[in-house]
């Protein structure tokens, strides 16, 4: 459930019917439950603008005398335009002072109507509630369409789930079904739970969870996640997780708690506004009576009074503390729309401000999954092969597990072990096969030619019966994106892009080369690249630093960096904990989408605190002047906020790199 709820001033954030996230920072701010269900009923809004409107219309048009020369029908004429809009605010005024809050928008409202009703301004009065409370409306439909994206993922929750149990299916809900238990989806169902595919086959939407409209396809064993939405045939699956703890759960309780951590920006705003109210209700009070000191008998108290009761209407920080948590939201919810999650707007602005990245190699850069690049053999290749593999079949290593993946076979090896660090030893039809690195068959005395060692991808060399037989190479593929994704980057402002891998440095320096990276170091083991982020980070104190990892082993040093940046987090818990951005698709160019948006978010979020604060000091003085009248103030605070929701929800229709 999604309510809106209001700081000192005007201030929209998300909240959900969840514990609040621990750990997270206390930014000390106010709750104050402020319900506007009557201020923005349709009835009461159109009641007065009705009576408004008429009430101008009969004095100022049509110069009825009967309504302009009765004080009592004009008053209660805009008495009752004024209830319907003005009673919320006076009413929320009323409570916050009770908890000893005397200083915030509905108090200057407040005060400055009643003022202007006591003076005899009775439409200025009614107009400074209406237009706040379309102001409202305004304001209420910016920020439900900047929660639109996150709307859309809390949307994909499932409902239901189709469980096989006491020899049939039944439906029950999703938070009921236990570990191990078959479930079945339909053609355009959701998989209520994470689990492995029964089925051979199944074709799946993951739109929602990753922002990709290609629907991807699934074999059976492999793991298909909460949310995704079956397109092609009834499938079933075996559940592997709860509902509670699958990756749809974490990923919205990530976006659900992204509120409570604000961006400095906006944390300087709220702090500014508390201090700024209570000095411009001083210097309204001043307003209203030092003049008097200085001008004796031709002061004139309603005079410097309307002059206040202005100052007081103009003086409302509405606009900046709508607009800038309403820019940061709007930017959260576009990123979700491109399938990266920000845990807060303090990582979207520190994205806005990267000039350095660091990233892992395997499964950031490069696809992660191994594959024979080349056989060179002195025996028939298929002979090879098959021997190579039927030795590997004992292994769980991935580059062995590449190599059966590429060459099945039937061949049965016998009285395989393990040569630690070096490979394996076995027999097939009484000849003895080694299958491993060159230090195997340097440690049997066997002789290979010299060219395998400046080979840079990884090398499986084979020898049988003490005799070298040929190699195998394995290499990781590289991204479709990876070198776009550099480029990018840099023309997002990065400085500098590193490289730190575990896998073997001549092998890090190529894909290094391929793919544009400004420097890179490869076998490093999880201690050695935080050694080299500290290093970073001590050489070049005032640049921010991002960490771009698979969340898992990359852990300390994702949580070293001042922003830790998980790829592929889909289906990675560790990723969603560790992490502070976590792209939920395997594109390395989504970094540079990401620091784009913080970039696009942070300069609309500038505009509107210029905006606001030039126009406001400019009608302030004009005010106090007596040069502007209680419809310049209207301008200057709803007017302005109005503006300011516009340039906010601009962030919504935003196209990314």
């Amino acid at each position: 459930m999604i309510h809106q709820d209001k700081d000192s001033c005007c201030n929209s954030k998300l909240e959900f019917n969840k514990k609040p996230a621990h750990n997270h920072e206390d930014h000390s701010h106010d709750d104050h439950d402020h319900n506007h269900g009557e201020m923005n009923s349709k009835y009461t809004i159109g009641f007065s603008i009705l009576l408004f409107f008429l009430g101008v219309l009969f004095a100022n048009v049509l110069k009825v005398d009967w309504f302009i020369n009765n004080p009592t029908l004009r008053v209660l004429w805009y008495l009752a335009a004024y209830v319907p809009v003005g009673f919320p605010v006076l009413k929320e005024a009323f409570s916050l002072m009770l908890k000893k809050d005397f200083f915030n928008e509905f108090s200057l409202m407040g005060i400055a109507t009643l003022g202007a009703f006591a003076i005899g301004e009775y439409p200025e009065a009614v107009a400074v509630m209406l237009f706040y409370t379309i102001g409202e409306m305004f304001q209420e439909s910016a920020v439900n369409k900047a929660k639109g994206n996150i709307k859309a993922l809390l949307d994909i929750r499932p409902n239901e789930a189709n469980v096989f149990r006491n020899n049939a299916f039944t439906i029950v809900n999703p938070e009921e079904v236990q570990i191990g238990e078959r479930i079945q989806v339909k053609v355009g169902e959701k998989i209520p739970l994470d689990g492995a595919l029964l089925s051979d086959k199944g074709s799946f939407n993951t739109s929602a969870l990753t922002g990709e409209s290609k629907p991807s396809s699934y074999k059976k064993g492999e793991t298909v996640l909460t949310g995704m939405i079956n397109l092609e045939q009834v499938i079933e699956i075996r559940t592997t997780k709860l509902y509670q703890d699958s990756s749809l759960a974490k990923i919205l309780e990530m976006v659900q708690e992204a509120s409570t951590r604000k961006a400095p920006t906006e944390l300087y705003i709220r702090k500014f506004a508390k201090v700024y109210t209570p000095i411009v209700f001083f210097l309204a009070v001043l307003l209203t009576f030092v003049p008097y000191l200085f001008l004796g008998e031709a002061y004139v108290f309603t005079q410097w009074l309307e002059r206040a009761l202005v100052f007081l209407v103009i003086s409302c920080p509405c606009a900046l503390v709508i607009s800038v948590p309403l820019g940061y939201f709007g930017g959260i919810g576009a990123a979700s729309r491109n399938g990266i999650l920000f845990k807060g707007s303090n990582f979207l602005e520190l994205m806005a401000k990267l000039d350095i990245v660091v990233m892992d190699k395997t499964g950031t850069l490069t696809e992660g999954v191994f594959k024979v690049q080349k056989v060179e053999t002195t025996l028939p290749q298929e002979q090879f092969v098959q021997l190579v593999a039927a030795i590997e079949k004992q292994s769980t290593h991935p580059i062995a597990k590449a190599i059966v993946e590429a060459y099945p076979t039937s061949l049965v090896a016998e009285k395989v072990r393990e040569i630690s660090g070096k490979g394996l030893a076995g027999v097939i039809d009484n000849q003895e096969i080694l299958v491993g690195n060159t230090a195997l068959l340097t440690q049997h005395s066997i002789a290979y030619p010299s060219e395998v060692n400046e080979i840079v991808e990884s090398i499986v060399v084979v020898a049988i019966d003490n005799q070298y037989a040929g190699y195998i190479t394995i290499a990781d593929q590289i991204k479709e994106d990876s070198k776009d994704a550099i480029r990018l980057m840099r023309s997002m402002g990065v400085q500098k892009t590193i490289m730190l891998s575990g896998d073997k440095d001549t092998i890090t320096q190529k894909v290094a080369q391929e793919t544009g990276i400004d420097f890179a170091l490869g076998g490093l083991l999880p201690e050695g690249k935080v050694e080299q982020v500290e290093r970073l980070k001590k050489e070049n104190p005032t640049s921010s630093l991002a960490f771009v990892g698979d969340g898992i082993n990359d852990a300390p040093v994702l949580a070293l960096s001042d922003v830790g940046i998980a790829m592929g987090g889909l289906g990675s818990d560790a990723a969603i904990e560790t992490a502070d951005v976590v792209i939920q698709t395997d594109q390395p160019s989504k970094i540079a989408t990401a620091i784009h948006i913080g970039k696009e978010t942070r300069k609309i979020v500038i505009q509107n605190i210029t905006l606001a604060l030039v126009v406001k000091i400019i009608v302030l003085i004009l005010g106090a002047g007596g040069l502007a009248t209680m419809w310049e103030a209207v301008f200057a605070d709803v007017g302005v906020a109005l503006l300011a929701i516009l340039n906010a929800v601009r962030i919504q229709k935003m196209k990314f790199i």
